[in-house]
């Protein structure tokens, strides 16, 4: 009997298009200069311990809201806990959801302006001179990065636009696929390099001297944000799952898969840094300044660049994917015949959205609140504020208003796991989870 095309079609059509969620800009963009910027391996190692402890629980949590209810995020709510004002967790989830999409599109849109350039190798062409000042140029030509924004929004309503099985699973099981093969491509080069076990040492050997309080904290936000949790995503996803299906195996391969995305990005990144001595803490312009610095140097540096280009934007677009598919479920999960029109609804809304954002770097660019440009306003309130507490409210939510036996049953359906899996992870999620995201969100806003 065939599955309905509101439900994942296999198992590993399920766990690629919930890595890709996970594996997209946070891994491949974000987590390298994030680790440059904050010393290192020990970095790396903390964030590697919080995203298999705090993280895991995370992300089994949604899940269990998602596959339990069979229902999107806000309606998911409201079932569990009814005649509440815990459904909101929910609507914040959507709102997070569409401004993350909002900039997130414009970042892909500088990753298909920047891929274009790279073709005809005008981006490795010593000519090209200072790429910090090239960088600036591209990113303020509002036209250029204008239309390229709208190619990536239309790029993700047409896949979201087709459904759980013919959109969404189809296209990331040929684009995940694809970004680990070019990952393995990069990363021997990588390692090939002159020098490159300099850039290995300082991404995986850890310098606890080098950590602090900010460090730690730093670590824990980046852990959540790679895993797309926080903002309801993944009780989405699994909202398509069947009920045999085991929750601890596809959570642990989710995990899996985006903590080797995110091994992979370092050791394609920091050898190169290293190799042609070039600083590591460069920060958010990392892929667009230091990065064809480093290829200009390689041989066949172009390819290579086009390749990295490449995976960086598929791995965008399917975190994309998820975010538009959060807005389109809570219109169209059971109603296939609503789905064509939210698609094109809400991405077109987002896009507009996202006009701000894209013009910030240009016509927008005296335009300051609090002192920064509207991009960077819309980043910091949603990785810095909504993210934090919609996860601390799933955290609270879901030991709160979900019977223990109820979890139980669910996270353990299909599992070979015993009771003692259950009782650590129900402590994690009950206690140690939200008190992690208190501290870390207490920080965020300076409260000491």
């Amino acid at each position: 009997m065939s599955q309905p095309n509101d439900q994942w079609k296999t198992k590993i059509g399920f766990i690629l298009a919930a890595a890709g969620s996970a594996i997209g800009l946070g891994a491949v963009w974000k987590l390298p200069y994030v680790t440059g910027m904050s010393g290192g391996g020990a970095f790396f190692l903390i964030f590697l311990l919080f995203t298999l402890i705090l993280g895991t629980s995370l992300l089994l949590a949604e899940f269990a809201i998602g596959r339990k209810t069979q229902k999107p995020p806000i309606q998911a709510y409201k079932e569990l806990a009814p005649n509440s004002a815990w459904h909101w967790i929910g609507i914040l989830g959507i709102i997070s959801s569409c401004l993350i999409l909002s900039f997130y599109a414009v970042v892909g849109g500088w990753i298909i302006t920047y891929f274009f350039r790279s073709l005809s190798g005008s981006l490795t062409d010593p000519a090209a001179g200072d790429y910090e000042v090239l960088f600036g140029s591209v990113i303020s030509n509002h036209w250029e990065v204008g239309i390229a924004h709208f190619v990536f929004i239309i790029i993700t309503i047409l896949v979201v636009q087709g459904g759980i099985q013919k959109g969404i699973e189809r296209v990331s099981g040929i684009m995940m696929p694809a970004l680990f093969i070019i990952f393995v491509v990069l990363v021997i080069r990588s390692l090939t390099l002159d020098g490159a076990m300099e850039g290995v040492a300082f991404f995986l050997q850890p310098d606890f001297s080098k950590v602090g309080g900010d460090t730690i904290l730093f670590a824990l936000g980046q852990a959540f944000f790679s895993l797309s949790l926080g903002v309801s995503i993944m009780v989405t996803y699994s909202s398509y799952l069947n009920k045999q299906e085991n929750l601890v195996r596809s959570a642990s391969s989710i995990v899996g898969l985006s903590i080797l995305i995110a091994l992979l990005s370092g050791l394609a990144i920091f050898p190169g840094v290293f190799a042609f001595d070039l600083e590591p803490n460069e920060g958010p312009s990392l892929i667009f300044t230091v990065l064809p610095a480093v290829f200009s140097e390689m041989a066949f540096g172009s390819v290579f660049l086009s390749l990295f280009l490449l995976l960086l934007l598929f791995a965008t677009l399917t975190s994309a994917f998820s975010l538009l598919e959060i807005v389109v479920s809570t219109v169209a999960k059971n109603h296939p015949q609503r789905r064509k029109a939210a698609a094109w609804i809400g991405g077109l809304g987002i896009f507009l959205l996202g006009i701000p954002s894209n013009l910030s770097y240009g016509l927008l660019s005296d335009w300051l609140v609090f002192g920064n440009i509207f991009f960077d306003n819309v980043d910091y309130l949603v990785s810095n504020i909504l993210l934090p507490l919609g996860a601390l409210l799933i955290a609270i939510f879901v030991p709160l208003k979900i019977k223990r036996e109820d979890l139980k049953e669910e996270l353990l359906r299909g599992s070979q796991l015993n009771h003692g899996f259950f009782n650590v992870w129900f402590i994690t999620i009950r206690y140690i989870t939200p008190i992690a995201i208190i501290f870390a969100f207490l920080d965020v806003l300076g409260v000491w």
